[in-house]
């Protein structure tokens, strides 16, 4: 059993059918504040995100991460006994997350009305690539795609080079933060408001179209169609990449006029704060191949220590372009407890994120990572009254 800590969900239960990334990461991010996360998986074969890269001893580190809090069982959900079964867990859940294409649950037996006659104050998020509503809905949606949909890919790269798609599955990860913001008003609605349950539907698309925000009120107020930059802002100047005498890069922002000032000083340019050319984001724009040239050249002047040194005494913000080896060695990531270590059974020490945010009086904490197919089978089951013979012959009719 997990040694679950006390933690500000510590008495809602969730039950997590989802696949894959971000209705399972929703999930794992309400687990990392105590809440009782039970993740669902078909019998024999797993989550598909068992099988994903990169993998160590058999075992797929993104599933390691992804699962952490949460207890394992099998159950299959397209058999009525596995059914029976859900249900049951149902009465005695708060919170449903589940990411199969909308009508997916029908098909198989299991429509919203019949979850709901199990547990009527359930909330239920639905996580799809293009939501439960609109002429799309039955598309399958995956994250490139939904990205691609969203606006955002069409933004990113250089302006005479293909658009380029997140290294890392971005759509999923932004989706998984707004299903949990999702479920929590829900449940704060249900449980403070005498709310009723309901359902949260949220696309993988929508996600990140609503971070999109700038860009849709440019076009829709002025009709200008945003274009891929590259490295370049087009809302504020200077900002940017550049790179120090010893070759290293650092960011570099001035986005407003009090820390322009500041690098104005810094440049040697102190002139430039009361210079009608220079003195305002509006006109520094106009200027911004100019300032940049200006900022390479003091960059190429100085090592990267020097830069940030002098950045800091100064107030303007600059930070070195971090590869994940140099956050591991930063202080300031092991002060925050940024990256935590976590025993596993096949695989040993793992490093994984931290819990965010940090609470004062109610931390999150992170109790386990990586469960074993089925691993709390008998644990859960027999909470429902479930006998061993039972559980014995519903494993041998394939349903859990």
């Amino acid at each position: 059993m997990l040694d679950k800590k006390r933690g500000p969900l510590e008495n809602v239960r969730i039950l997590d059918i989802s696949t894959v990334f971000a209705a399972p990461f929703a999930a794992s991010l309400l687990g990392d504040y105590g809440a009782d996360v039970i993740k669902v998986e078909m019998p024999g074969r797993g989550d598909t995100l068992r099988g994903m890269q990169p993998t160590e001893q058999a075992e797929s580190l993104p599933w390691v991460a992804v699962t952490r809090n949460k207890k394992a069982i099998t159950l299959n959900l397209k058999k009525e006994k596995g059914q029976e079964l859900f249900l049951r867990l149902v009465k005695h859940t708060d919170l449903l997350f589940e990411n199969f294409r909308p009508g997916t649950l029908d098909k198989w037996g299991l429509p919203i009305e019949r979850i709901r006659e199990a547990n009527p104050d359930l909330i239920i998020i639905h996580v799809s690539g293009y939501g439960h509503t609109g002429p799309a809905r039955h598309k399958a949606g995956f994250g490139t795609s939904a990205t691609a949909f969203s606006g955002y890919t069409y933004l990113c790269g250089y302006p005479d080079r293909p658009p380029l798609s997140p290294p890392v599955p971005l759509a999923d990860y932004v989706t998984g933060i707004f299903a949990a913001l999702g479920a929590m008003v829900a449940l704060y609605h249900r449980d403070t408001r005498n709310g009723p349950g309901q359902d949260v539907d949220i696309a993988l698309f929508e996600s990140l179209f609503r971070i999109l925000e700038t860009v849709v009120i440019e076009h829709g107020y002025t009709g200008a169609i945003k274009e891929r930059t590259g490295n370049e802002q087009t809302n504020a100047a200077p900002v940017g990449t550049f790179q120090a005498k010893d070759g290293e890069w650092l960011a570099l922002t001035t986005s407003t006029n009090p820390t322009f000032y500041r690098l104005a000083e810094v440049l040697g340019r102190p002139e430039m704060k009361t210079d009608p050319d220079y003195s305002t984001n509006e006109a520094r724009l106009l200027r911004k191949d100019e300032l940049h040239q200006m900022i390479d050249k003091w960059f190429k002047q100085h090592t990267a220590e020097e830069i940030q040194q002098i950045c800091d005494d100064n107030g303007i913000p600059v930070c070195p372009v971090y590869d994940i080896a140099s956050i591991f060695k930063d202080p300031q990531y092991k002060a925050r407890e940024a990256i935590i270590e976590m025993d596993h059974p096949k695989l040993g020490k793992v490093s994984i994120p931290g819990v965010v945010p940090k609470f004062s009086k109610t931390p999150g904490t992170v109790q386990s990572v990586g469960p074993q197919l089925g691993e709390h089978n008998e644990e859960v089951y027999q909470q429902l009254g479930i006998t061993q013979a039972e559980l014995e012959r519903y494993i041998e009719e394939g349903v859990i």
